[in-house]
């Protein structure tokens, strides 16, 4: 059963979402001009509709399903376990579970990096995903009284308050990997997608190149160890740190995305680990109800994807409205008029998110807007405000006791 909320509360004029509608656009998906990697070219289509167009008319799939076959096999059998797959409980790491398991005979690891706020149905999920497919899974969560000096300092220093999570998903399974002596790590979705950092004409390989390029915020565990001060011991930032690359080489590791090889469609893969596994969607804040899929992991999710808002101008359902654009689901029309009913409110979780972190609203704003990506220049002077999720009263928040 899908819980969803109606996002919007009274309608009022909101500036937030007028100052966004300013930025150019690509005239195909609906990304705007403050996108990271983003380009367009002399039609004004982005780079990243280029992408998906290469996706869908040149690649061989067959061929690349193939040569994924193969590397399977390469490792099968020859190690504690075929594979570690990197675990959320989300969508994608579900699907790629399922898929290795029951499509191509894998024995994983399954790991799992606990952010810290983890929601009660993808819980739910994680249970119902592990027990159906049977593999054997290992969690892990970092001490609250680290994370949270993290999530404020990232937040000060990069208008983003999720480095502990971004570099924790991405380092520990590499970890694990040289822990357990497991060479080969088997991610879901590619980031090309929806981003330009690599191109579709180029493997992805999720190694300390893609780490350091982008998904560390450019602040590794040493930085951060030197930031937070001698209060903080640099062994707590242990979690977070991308292993030396002399280990993964002497293991001999390979860190590959399976949509590399598969043609990634969420849709039907949602429609899969709903019927297979039991999956369940949920309602998010900022995301349409027929979206119910998309990013139920997190109960700061809103918060996220409110202050990419105010920083890009574009929130989560400009993001679902241009995947759906490139593969044919979605009209431009139909895109604008979702992202007007559901973008750029201020989450209910917000409150959450200052109580955590011991903030004050005034606070957020001005990183948020210190942040601000040019040309977006966001006005806060009214914003629409959205409805609680059906379990924020359920949330446990976290205090500062140090």
């Amino acid at each position: 059963m899908i819980k969803m909320t109606n996002q919007s509360t009274e309608k009022e004029n909101s500036t937030l979402f007028e100052s966004a509608q300013k930025l150019k656009r690509c005239v195909r998906c609906l990304l705007a001009e403050t996108h990271d990697t983003i380009l367009f070219d002399a039609e004004g289509v982005c780079n990243i509709c280029r992408n998906i167009e290469h996706k869908k008319e040149v690649i061989d799939w067959p061929a690349k399903e193939k040569e994924f076959r193969e590397i399977l096999d390469r490792y099968r059998g020859k190690h504690a376990y075929d594979c570690i797959i990197p675990f959320s409980g989300g969508k994608d790491s579900a699907y790629t579970a399922y898929a290795l398991v029951r499509n191509y005979g894998v024995k994983p690891l399954v790991v799992c990096f606990d952010h810290g706020f983890m929601r009660p149905t993808v819980l739910a999920n994680t249970e119902k995903t592990i027990r159906a497919l049977g593999v054997d899974f290992l969690k892990f969560r970092a001490g609250w009284k680290v994370v949270r000096r993290l999530m404020v300092e990232s937040l000060k220093r990069k208008g983003d308050f999720c480095w502990h999570c971004h570099t924790g998903i991405f380092s520990f399974p590499m970890q694990m990997a040289i822990r357990f002596q497991v060479p080969l790590v088997i991610w879901g979705q590619p980031n090309t997608e929806y981003n330009a950092y690599f191109r579709m004409d180029e493997p992805e390989l999720v190694d300390e190149k893609r780490y350091n390029r982008y998904i560390n915020l450019g602040i590794t565990a040493e930085d951060m160890a030197g930031m937070l001060g001698p209060e903080i011991d640099a062994r707590d930032l242990e979690p977070f740190r991308y292993p030396p690359k002399e280990e993964l080489k002497k293991l001999g590791y390979r860190s590959i995305c399976m949509g590399t090889y598969i043609p990634w469609d969420v849709k039907k893969q949602v429609e899969i680990i709903e019927k297979e596994l039991g999956w369940q969607e949920d309602a998010v804040e900022g995301v349409p109800p027929e979206y119910g899929y998309e990013k139920i992991e997190c109960f700061l999710q809103g918060v996220r994807d409110y202050l990419r808002f105010i920083k890009r101008g574009m929130g989560r359902t400009n993001h679902l409205a241009c995947i759906d654009i490139r593969d044919g689901r979605l009209t431009r029309e139909e895109g604008e008029r979702l992202m007007r009913e559901f973008d750029g409110k201020r989450p209910a979780s917000l409150d959450v998110f200052l109580k955590m972190v011991e903030i004050t609203e005034e606070e957020f704003n001005k990183i948020a807007l210190e942040h601000a990506v040019y040309p977006h220049q966001p006005d806060l002077s009214s914003v629409e405000k959205g409805q609680p999720l059906w379990d924020q009263q359920f949330w446990l928040i976290p205090g500062k006791k140090e």
